[in-house]
């Protein structure tokens, strides 16, 4: 599981909203002035992340949970994601290239068109699978358990 704690900001009959800050760490490397995305991170403000978590229990305003989503999940969403599209558009560049050296196409942007389509094609695939599948569902955050809240301690002597 892949968890990140968030604040509770709005309640809804059925859900709630958190919000939760999106974390860089290329500002705690030793090389962040000499890399490109430390410098990025650097430049860009640190950005919140709001999700609706359909839920039945009862919260407040402010509370803050440890929310959660199964990596085994993640990891199927992201590879569908990234390879179906660049599975096609190897596929179709070399089926264009093939076409090409045939003689059956007469100019190379005629490949390049071939390759952006396999990549679209791709792109719809994995699309398609996500919600046929039903793995966006099993994307949907769970509530793992409420965090606890820092309790200010006095030092005694």
């Amino acid at each position: 599981m892949i968890e990140e704690r968030a604040v509770v900001k709005e309640l809804f009959p059925d859900a709630i909203m958190v919000e939760s800050v999106i974390k860089s760490t290329c500002s705690q490397c030793h090389q962040v002035d000499n890399c490109g995305n430390g410098q990025v991170a650097k430049a860009l403000p640190q950005k919140k992340l709001s999700l609706l978590i359909p839920t039945t229990e009862r919260f407040v305003v402010g509370d803050e949970l440890i929310i959660a989503i199964p990596e085994r999940f993640l990891l199927q969403s992201a590879w569908q994601v990234y390879m179906w599209p660049l599975l096609g558009l190897l596929i179709c560049a070399g089926g264009g290239q093939y076409l090409l050296n045939k003689g059956f196409l007469t100019h190379e942007l005629y490949v390049v068109g071939f390759a952006l389509l396999g990549g679209f094609s791709g792109s719809k695939l994995a699309k398609w699978w996500q919600d046929y599948s039903g793995l966006q569902k099993k994307l949907v955050p769970k509530i793992l358990k409420t965090a606890p809240k820092n309790i200010e301690t006095l030092y005694v002597s």
